[in-house]
C-alpha cells in the first residue's frame, strides 16, 4: 500500500514537472512569436522609407545615396531579436526618417508628391503596428516572467535554464505619434 501511495505521488510529481515544463516552452514560443511580428512590421516599414528613398532620386540623387547609406548599416530584426536591438534598429529608423523629412522640406515638390504623401500614410499605419506588436510582446513577456518566478514552477524553469525575457521600455520618442 506504501509503494502505491509512493508510486503515485511520483506520478504525480512528475507529471506536474511535464505539465510545468511544456507551460514554460509554450510561453517561451509566445515571446518568440511575438518578437517576430515585430520584426515583420519593422521589415515593412523598412521597405516602405526604401521606396520613398527611390523617389526621392528625382529630386536629389546625393541625398538619396545617403540615405541608402543610413539604411544598410542597420541590422535586421529577427525573432531572435533582444530588445536592445530592436531598440537600436528604432534609432536607425528615425535617423532615416528625420533626414527623409529634412530632404522633403528642402523639396517642396517632393512633400507634396502622391508617393510621399501615400508612403508617410504607410509609415504611420506600420509605426502603429509596431507600437501595438511591442505591447503583445510585454504582456507575453509579463506573462513567461511571472511562470518563471512562481513557485513552485520557478523550480521547472532553474531546472530547465529558463529565464526571464526583457521588457520593452517606453521612451520618449516613442510615448508619441510621430507627425510628418
Amino acid at each position: 500500500m506504501v509503494f502505491v501511495i509512493v508510486l503515485a505521488l511520483v506520478v504525480l510529481v512528475v507529471l506536474y514537472l511535464v505539465k510545468s515544463y511544456n507551460e514554460l516552452v509554450k510561453l517561451r514560443e509566445m515571446v518568440k512569436n511575438s518578437m517576430a511580428n515585430i520584426a515583420a512590421q519593422v521589415e515593412s516599414r523598412w521597405d516602405a522609407i526604401e521606396s520613398l528613398i527611390e523617389a526621392t532620386k528625382k529630386y536629389s540623387a546625393h541625398e538619396a545615396d545617403l540615405l541608402l547609406e543610413i539604411t544598410s548599416k542597420r541590422a535586421g530584426v529577427t525573432k531572435n531579436s533582444s530588445t536592445t536591438e530592436v531598440e537600436k534598429d528604432d534609432s536607425a529608423f528615425s535617423n532615416a526618417l528625420r533626414n527623409i523629412n529634412m530632404l522633403a522640406e528642402a523639396y517642396p515638390d517632393l512633400k507634396a508628391s502622391q508617393v510621399y504623401i501615400k508612403t508617410m500614410n504607410s509609415v504611420d499605419s506600420y509605426e502603429e503596428n509596431v507600437r501595438m506588436s511591442r505591447m503583445i510582446y510585454n504582456d507575453t513577456v509579463t506573462k513567461l516572467n511571472m511562470k518563471i518566478q512562481s513557485f513552485p514552477s520557478s523550480i521547472v524553469a532553474s531546472m530547465f535554464g529558463f529565464v526571464k525575457e526583457e521588457y520593452f521600455k517606453n521612451t520618449k520618442e516613442k510615448a508619441e505619434m510621430p507627425s510628418w
